[in-house]
């Protein structure tokens, strides 16, 4: 293979008058601000969508089964597209103009990718709280605990250690699906690599260079939510596979 290796090209500068280090390190921090906000939106919402998908009543349950079954089987290319392209035409005139002229990219992708992860989590909640002996609602209740009460004090913090190795899954995979924000304009590491490709055309290189930042930017997720599974984790609890010890 008669390839020509160029690690200097990075500090060349590109016609906007920036290095294409800087393009990186520009679309590495578009890509942690979309994963990061994405995560808090799918972890709140997706937290909510599991517990109304586990209560006695008909219609939380109907409405959560409903969201999760949507939210999953379209793909999330398509979700962004909708949110950018087609909500705003159902608007109302002045409301759907505001949302296209006002309301920042980064706002919409961060939704976007949230809503999608949402579902998965929820997903997560739902098994993490089916999971535990029905004997904890029980005793929350007779306790005077409302119905409510018992998730927050008793059900949701016993569930949570039970599937958090599931929910570091799904925040790693925040960072690689984030790739397919560039679709809709975000400047994220994606959109980077490929314009540095089609500037440059030193394909392996920055290819090498993206994949390790993607890896490393799991990999942090990955070691920061398995100290916290540690620090939180419960004595005889069954997480992770590791059978409580």
């Amino acid at each position: 293979m008669n390839y020509h290796w160029d690690w200097l090209f990075f500090f060349q500068e590109a016609d906007d008058g920036l290095k294409y280090y800087e393009w990186i390190i520009s679309g590495m921090g578009w890509t942690v601000a979309v994963s990061l906000g994405a995560l808090a939106v799918a972890l709140l919402l997706g937290s909510v969508l599991g517990v109304m998908r586990t209560t006695p009543n008909r219609v939380l349950v109907a409405i959560g089964d409903t969201y999760v079954d949507v939210f999953r089987n379209v793909p999330l290319i398509v979700q962004l597209f909708m949110w950018f392209f087609v909500i705003p035409e159902f608007l109302p005139e002045k409301l759907g103009l505001w949302v296209k002229q006002e309301l920042p990219y980064l706002v919409t992708a961060i939704i976007g990718l949230g809503l999608y992860t949402a579902a998965r989590i929820a997903e997560q909640v739902k098994s993490g709280i089916n999971a535990l002996a029905r004997g904890q609602r029980f005793a929350g209740l007779a306790l005077g605990f409302t119905e409510w009460q018992t998730y927050r004090y008793v059900r949701l913090p016993m569930a949570y250690r039970i599937v958090l190795p599931a929910i570091t899954s799904e925040a790693m995979n925040i960072f690689k699906n984030s790739a397919v924000t560039y679709a809709v304009g975000i400047l994220e590491l994606y959109f980077q690599y490929k314009q540095i490709i089609e500037k440059t055309s030193q394909v392996l290189e920055i290819t090498i260079v993206v994949t390790a930042i993607y890896f490393g930017l799991a990999f942090a997720m990955n070691r920061v939510l398995a100290f916290i599974e540690k620090r939180s984790a419960v004595p005889g609890l069954i997480t992770g596979g590791k059978g409580g010890h």
